[in-house]
């Protein structure tokens, strides 16, 4: 008996199952003809973004224009026969199109013509973007009310005499039908839908900016993407899950950064009880360590308002070190205790002792500190974070996001030979892996990370026993600030030095061995060894650390092994980084790092046609057009295809039977 009998018998079972989706010899031959057909396609173009920080209009038109990729493809079909400003003009429209379109009919004189021209000439970039998928794969991306004409549109040819008329015709017919701007609005939205095939998102959708629910909405309606959490994103979800630290550092963060949109707005928590407790509590405490951190410019809040964020900022801050202290009590094997200084400080002397050394403060008025007991709750505040908690646990809209954060999201991922994971990966002074305690148990490398991905699921799973879901409840708020977390990675975070005191010593947070190994190529190689990933141009992509581009940080590590492209999305960070963020872009013939500028407004990009692109690095250039067939998306069909060989091949020597199909075969 041959190799491929052997085989084909032990796969019987499996080939039965197949045999019902493809009951013959000609359906699975047919498959195998597609199959084969889409494995010599260009690969489809990824787009990996950072950092988000809740800055949702600028994360908005990064997806709209693909992050310059759209007018890239606008400007290959129209550079020599369009103007500069002709070209961002018809790039805003394929952005913002309803928005656009208002304006357009303000202002243009012949409608008729200005439909024609640009019907055509959406038309042609449609064609150009879809060019890299199959006709069923574009079919799904387009509307039902305009999908048959689409198609008939994007796959005839204006240039053959035959169809010039059949054509001319469609396009004449949506004008006088009064169709023309609903098909225009189509026809853009299905151009932004395929310029993009797959979205990476490498952590940090929360914290910052006002409209982390908006992305965040955007995101649970998109196609094809993926997340790695980052820090943020896991204080969030332990929020979701009722750890109240993460509870009390979501609202902290909130309140430092005038941000409470997302809280009220996006999820409903009730922050009236702060309010109420932290004016009566500091009502003479100017709190002037606690105004929220606001652009002049930007500032919408009144100054009464300003004063109520600042009031309940420390409110929430000094709750919040007090349900640190008591649960690094509970789990001494973190060894966070020295974080503990509420019993450290010298009211008296207005000092607090850190690591033996005494720094003066600048605030020590703490009415709701006991300083025979400074970790436990006043009757007032435990009151306040049972309201908290039960708000954060009952949200359905909160509950809503942190599902798809799950569903599309994990500590690491693996696509075409790029490792993506937020932050750091715990190593030893000599480069080695570093062992983590969790739960009991060390791990370290890939394992550690496959162990932490599957303790913070636990905590939202039902059949978690008790202990368990307790433990996985407590670590998100280990993984959002513990000095071995793979998303922190720093020996302490220093809020409350940051608050109480001026000295900036006193503010260092000494960086993992992580981030100074990175930029050893050997170190990038063992990582992604252990990882598995294979490939001859393979990478580490990170977030997390903003780049600081303005003292002449490269993104870029290792010899081009590493990028990080946290440029800074988060207004707050523009100062620092000199830029708006980091994206990139793979394309089936190269990689590309793309540089921002700060994004003005919608209004701004629709009226001027103006961008964020500042410009764009290749990262490196493919010897050869990729195609499917050397992607993650090959390899599996490539199995299917070798399944159904084998198929084929018990069909003909009768293993087993063929049928008489009563349905198409699966595309």
């Amino acid at each position: 008996m041959d190799t491929t009998s052997v085989k084909v018998e032990n796969d019987r079972r499996i080939l039965e199952l197949l045999a019902q989706s493809f009951p013959n010899i000609s359906a699975a031959s047919t498959e195998i003809i597609n199959l084969e057909a889409i494995l010599n396609l260009p690969k489809g173009t990824e787009h990996f973004v950072a950092d988000l920080h809740g800055e949702h209009e600028a994360f908005r038109h990064i997806l709209k224009n693909a992050s310059g990729n759209i007018k890239r493809k606008v400007t290959e079909i129209y550079g020599t026969s369009m103007r500069e400003s002709e070209i961002r003009q018809l790039c805003s429209l394929i952005y913002y199109p309803e928005e656009k379109m208002q304006i357009i009919r303000s202002t243009e004189e012949n409608m008729e013509d200005f439909y024609n021209i640009t019907l055509h000439q959406l038309i042609s970039v449609c064609q150009t973007v879809s060019s890299k998928y199959t006709r069923s794969k574009v079919r799904k991306a387009l509307p039902k009310e305009f999908a048959y004409i689409i198609e008939e549109l994007l796959h005839e040819s204006r240039g053959e005499y035959d169809k010039q008329g059949y054509f001319n015709r469609i396009i004449e017919t949506i004008i006088s039908t009064g169709q023309a701007d609903a098909f225009i609005v189509s026809m853009c939205k299905v151009i932004q839908k395929l310029t993009i095939d797959q979205l990476h998102i490498l952590g940090d959708v929360y914290d910052r900016g006002p409209g982390a629910h908006l992305i965040m909405d955007t995101l649970c309606q998109y196609g094809n993407w993926d997340i790695q959490w980052g820090n943020h994103d896991i204080l969030w979800m332990g929020a979701a899950a009722g750890n109240e630290c993460c509870i009390a550092n979501v609202i902290r963060t909130s309140l430092r950064y005038a941000n409470l949109a997302t809280l009220e707005d996006g999820y409903g928590i009730n922050l009236l009880p702060l309010a109420t407790m932290a004016m009566d509590t500091y009502s003479d405490d100017p709190c002037l360590e606690f105004m929220p951190r606001v652009d002049s410019e930007d500032n919408e809040h009144p100054e009464k308002t300003l004063r109520l964020m600042a009031q309940m900022h420390k409110a929430i801050a000094v709750i919040q070190f007090k349900l640190e202290g008591a649960i690094t009590s509970k789990h001494p094997e973190w060894q966070m205790a020295g974080r503990n200084l509420l019993h450290k400080i010298n009211l008296n002397k207005k000092t607090v002792e850190i690591d033996g050394k005494n720094y003066d403060m600048c605030d020590c008025n703490f009415p709701t500190i006991n300083p025979s007991d400074p970790y436990t709750l006043t009757p007032e505040e435990s009151i306040l974070m049972e309201k908290l908690h039960h708000s954060f646990t009952v949200s359905t809209g909160l509950k809503r996001h942190i599902s798809c954060l799950f569903s599309h999201g994990c500590m690491y991922g693996i696509y075409n030979s790029n490792l993506l994971f937020h932050a750091s990966m715990p190593l030893n002074p000599d480069g080695t892996f570093k062992e983590v305690e969790v739960n009991g148990k060390k791990y370290k490398g890939k394992e550690l990370f496959y162990r932490i991905g599957m303790l913070v699921r636990s905590a939202f799973n039902d059949d978690t026993n008790a202990s368990d879901k307790d433990y996985a409840r407590d670590y998100y708020w280990y993984l959002w600030c513990g000095p071995d977390s793979p998303l922190f990675d720093k020996d302490k975070m220093t809020t409350f030095e940051r608050y109480f005191i001026k000295d900036p010593e006193a503010h260092h947070e000494e960086k993992g061995h992580y981030y100074t190994l990175r930029q050893n190529g050997d170190i990038c190689d063992m990582i992604l060894d252990e990882f598995g990933v294979t490939g001859t141009q393979r990478h580490i992509i990170n977030g997390h650390v903003p780049v600081r581009t303005r003292k002449g940080e490269n993104p870029i590590k290792a010899d081009g092994k590493l990028m990080v492209i946290d440029g800074g999305f988060a207004k707050a960070y523009h100062k620092t980084t000199g830029i708006a963020g980091y994206t990139l872009i793979y394309h089936s013939s190269n990689m590309e790092l793309v540089e921002h500028e700060p994004f003005s407004s919608v209004e701004e990009a629709i009226r001027n046609g103006t961008d964020i692109v500042r410009s764009t690095k290749m990262v490196e250039q493919a010897s050869q057009r990729i195609r499917v067939r050397d992607t993650d998306k090959g390899r599996e069909l490539q199995s299917q295809i070798d399944e159904l060989t084998e198929l084929l091949y018990a069909f003909r020597h009768g293993i087993v039977k063929e049928r008489i199909a009563n349905k198409n075969p699966i595309a």
